[in-house]
């Protein structure tokens, strides 16, 4: 076995050494992050949100493309708005509550399908939810959430 040989494998076991202790220090940064939430707001709570939506129509129209409603409601909206609104709906845990508000954020059509921006939202609405965790700790009950929602959209 030559110097190099050497070398290389010892820069490739201080490399996968060193990912293992990223690891560990996320694995820990998660635990203690997981620790930081009061005691009250700890609840066990389990929430499926389920939208089925289907669209048969028979028609002989020619033009197969429907314009998004709602828009000009969504856009007095900032992102932040919109994502805090989401989240506060999301935690309110009453689907009649959400469908509203995503009609009134331009996110779903009158016809309860989701509009074209909806699926991009959604995508983008992890990263805020990641680096907007204070604001989501403070909708993380039904009651705080619904109040939220009521106090905030522009009906």
């Amino acid at each position: 076995m030559n110097r190099n040989a050497k070398i290389g494998i010892g820069c490739g076991a201080v490399g996968c050494l060193g990912l293992i202790v990223i690891a560990i220090g996320l694995g820990g940064f998660f635990y203690w992050r997981s620790t930081q939430v009061p005691e009250e707001n700890r609840a066990n709570r389990n929430f499926n949100f389920n939208i089925n939506s289907s669209s048969n129509s028979n028609s002989n129209s020619t033009n197969t493309s429907e314009p998004d409603t709602n828009t000009s409601s969504s856009s007095s909206y900032s992102d932040d708005e919109k994502h805090k609104l989401f989240t506060a709906a999301t935690f309110s845990q009453d689907s009649e509550l959400l469908m509203k508000t995503l009609k009134e954020l331009g996110l779903y059509k009158a016809d309860n399908t989701p509009s074209s921006n909806y699926e991009e939202f959604v995508k983008d609405h992890v990263v805020w939810t990641l680096q907007n965790m204070d604001f989501v700790n403070t909708v993380n009950s039904p009651e705080k959430a619904r109040a939220y929602v009521e106090s905030h959209m522009k009906d």
